[in-house]
């Protein structure tokens, strides 16, 4: 049995019929029937009902799915371990973050990677937590950034950094002279926020219900550049980390008291993965960062 068999497997699986498969993997249909053929008779068992107007995994089938998916992800896992390379003067990595995070944290990181490892290739993406799990639960990413919340078993989350959101306030916002202002004034600010599918911005609603706060909420934007810049031309201000504001001189970050919320940021990869090279690489810059920079989790 070859790997191919395992990939037209699934692919026949995934969209629940040969024609579809087959353009997806750029071969031919009776090439690719041919193939399930041989799986099936190497298997002794049927492993698709072709009868209807769809098809579909037979009981067998289904069985089979699963052993066939970790196959492939244990075969990929394979493939990159052995083009390993330590010296890293060649690999790749595959990083995701969410999205607080690519506004203050992951720039300096990823350019000082890339000025010590300049021919490791990176993939970097912005998600929600959840996809992030999901994402390294099936071994489609290195490493994560999010929070400690974490939900899944097969993660395992180390410390990273303590982040605190503040009050942040453009240089002619009355309060931008302020270093800390008492909680309260939230009840009077005009705000504009992350919209609501955003980890921030569920947090920063649950916890002004816990302390009473209710914040006058004007406008809501999907992205975080979006926010930061109708605060810089606007007299609205925000909630977000206080670190994104210390990036632009045309930002402040007011500290409030007592604090909204402080939230510990992890690194995160699934249990028991193959750490390549790179992946040792950018942990261990990222940890160094952090402690140099941010505030360290108690």
């Amino acid at each position: 049995m070859l790997f191919r068999h395992i990939h037209y497997f699934l692919a026949v699986a995934e969209y629940q019929g040969f024609t579809r498969a087959a353009a997806a993997l750029h071969v031919s249909q009776p090439a690719l029937s041919q193939q399930i053929k041989q799986l099936e008779e190497t298997l002794g068992m049927q492993l698709f009902d072709r009868s209807g107007r769809t098809t579909r995994l037979t009981d067998a089938g289904e069985v089979y799915l699963g052993y066939a998916r970790h196959a492939l992800q244990s075969l990929e896992e394979g493939k990159r371990a052995i083009h390993d390379v330590e010296d890293l003067s060649r690999g790749s990595l595959r990083v995701a973050v969410t999205p607080t995070f690519t506004a203050y944290f992951i720039g300096p990181l990823i350019a000082a990677f890339y000025r010590r490892y300049p021919n490791v290739t990176l993939q970097i993406r912005e998600m929600s937590q959840d996809k992030i799990e999901a994402l390294l639960a099936n071994d489609e990413l290195d490493i994560g950034i999010a929070f400690e919340e974490v939900h899944s078993q097969d993660i395992d989350a180390q410390p990273l950094l303590t982040e605190s959101l503040a009050l942040v306030v453009a240089n002619h916002h009355p309060l931008a002279q302020q270093e800390s202002v008492e909680l309260n004034v939230l009840n009077s600010e005009k705000l504009i926020l992350l919209s609501p599918e955003f980890a921030t911005r569920e947090q920063i609603d649950r916890y002004c219900r816990q302390v009473g706060v209710r914040p006058q909420v004007l406008m809501e934007a999907n992205s975080i550049s979006a926010v930061l810049e109708l605060v810089r031309r606007t007299s609205l201000s925000t909630l977000l980390p206080a670190a994104i504001a210390a990036q632009s001189d045309d930002l402040n970050a007011i500290a409030l008291t007592p604090q909204l919320l402080e939230r510990t940021a992890v690194l995160m990869q699934r249990k028991g993965a193959w750490r390549t090279a790179a992946s040792r690489a950018f942990v261990d810059m990222a940890r160094d960062m952090a402690h140099r920079t941010y505030k360290s989790p108690t």
